[in-house]
């Protein structure tokens, strides 16, 4: 079962999506808990995300997090990404992952995160 903190919710609707996610994975049999971290990833381009932590299956997270943005009309970040060849920086604890923000259920950015005092904090944005 993995355990990460690779998400985050639109920030005013954040208690109200996870709630639903929740609820929706138990009403469809999904192996995935979300909670609320309590601090906040600040973007330029896209507003404020309350970060989540979740435990369950990856790829039923991944799903659940675009069929929150599209049914409940809010913006997510779904992190998790990584350049190649990008090894020897992981290794060495350099942390810097990739995120897709997602609004309505489509892409409509990315951002460029890395890692301070154990939080994630962004580092660079892009529109699509």
């Amino acid at each position: 079962m993995t355990v990460a903190n690779n998400f985050a919710l639109q920030q005013n609707k954040a208690q109200l999506a996870a709630e639903w996610i929740n609820s929706y994975a138990i009403k469809n049999n999904r192996n995935l808990e979300l909670e609320l971290e309590g601090y906040f990833l600040h973007t330029t381009n896209f507003g404020d995300f309350e970060v989540v932590s979740w435990k369950g299956d990856w790829a039923a997270a991944r799903k659940m997090m675009i069929v929150a943005s599209r049914k409940l009309n809010i913006k997510v970040v779904d992190s998790g990404y990584h350049a190649k060849g990008h090894l020897l920086s992981s290794l060495l604890g350099i942390s810097r992952e990739f995120a897709k923000v997602y609004s309505g259920g489509s892409i409509i950015g990315h951002l460029e995160l890395t890692t301070k005092s154990g939080k994630w904090v962004v580092k660079g944005e892009k529109l699509l």
